[in-house]
């Protein structure tokens, strides 16, 4: 895994604020928890930077590469083991998807959005164990579709 962060966002005059030892402080955050093994930067950050980017390094433990149990592992909300299913099968449902689905496109532009949750709802009572969520549409009101992802997610 890499890490190569930009020194926050640009200001009003295309400039970046973050200082070297505060951009330090959350690289070596990523180091500590074994979460990179390769760091670096991105825009706004200078020669200062990467010095102390080089001190990080320097104090790292590198991350052990986990053994491989070579099971799918899939994740979203919560992670999907499917060898807990013990079937090499697993049911998707597809119904919420607003390119191949005219009824949940007009639900979700219409933002009804319980009855849209519903078909997804629906989908894993009868037996879904993954659920394709599909919002490509040029049309579609991109706050809609977010509205929608977060009730699924039992948020606002």
């Amino acid at each position: 895994m890499s890490v190569y962060p930009n020194a926050g966002l640009p200001n009003q005059f295309g400039e970046y604020d973050e200082s070297p030892e505060m951009m330090a402080r959350h690289l070596r955050d990523f180091t500590d928890h074994h979460f990179a093994n390769i760091i670096g930067g991105c825009c706004g950050t200078t020669p200062d930077h990467i010095k102390e980017f080089v001190k990080v390094a320097e104090q790292a433990t590198p991350r052990q590469r986990p053994q491989d149990d070579h099971h799918m592992k899939l994740s979203g909300l919560e992670p999907f083991d499917r060898e807990a299913l013990g079937s090499n099968f697993i049911n998707i449902g597809e119904r919420t998807n607003v390119s191949g689905s005219r009824k949940f496109a007009r639900l979700i532009r219409d933002e009804n959005h319980d009855e849209a949750l519903s078909v997804a709802r629906q989908q894993v009572e009868n037996g879904a164990q993954v659920i394709d969520i599909n919002m490509d549409d040029a049309m579609l009101d991109s706050e809609s579709a977010v509205k929608f992802l977060n009730l699924g997610s039992g948020g606002a």
